[in-house]
């Protein structure tokens, strides 16, 4: 899967990233790193996962597929937010009548706090 060269450095700028420290983040080799962004080397599928990741956004924005820069992965583990992780696991089992009313009901309870 090819890297949208400009998307790259975009989002490496905008999250005030380094070279250095998104290779770091990313778990590569600062030059590794440094043919990414000039070209002359394509990330792995698995690296494109973990660029998105660090970079809050998606493989496919990334790759040049969407142009929604938007982040499709969130990760919760249970040990930094035992509340959040208890609240994926309890969706992953609701069917999508409930899983929309819970939806409906956190976008209100957001705007009403956002209002506020």
């Amino acid at each position: 899967m090819n890297i949208s060269l400009s998307r790259l450095k975009e989002c490496r700028e905008k999250n005030n990233l380094s070279k250095r420290k998104a290779a770091n983040l990313i778990g590569v080799s600062q030059p590794a790193y440094l043919r990414y962004e000039s070209g002359e080397r394509t990330p792995s599928a698995q690296v494109m996962k973990e660029i998105a990741k660090v970079f809050h956004t998606s493989v496919d924005y990334l790759s040049g597929v969407s142009n929604d820069s938007s982040c499709d992965i969130i990760e919760v583990s249970k040990s930094e937010n035992k509340e959040i992780f208890y609240l994926v696991e309890k969706c992953n089992s609701m069917t999508d009548i409930q899983l929309k009313c819970l939806i409906t009901y956190a976008k209100k309870i957001c705007n009403k706090n956002h209002n506020n």
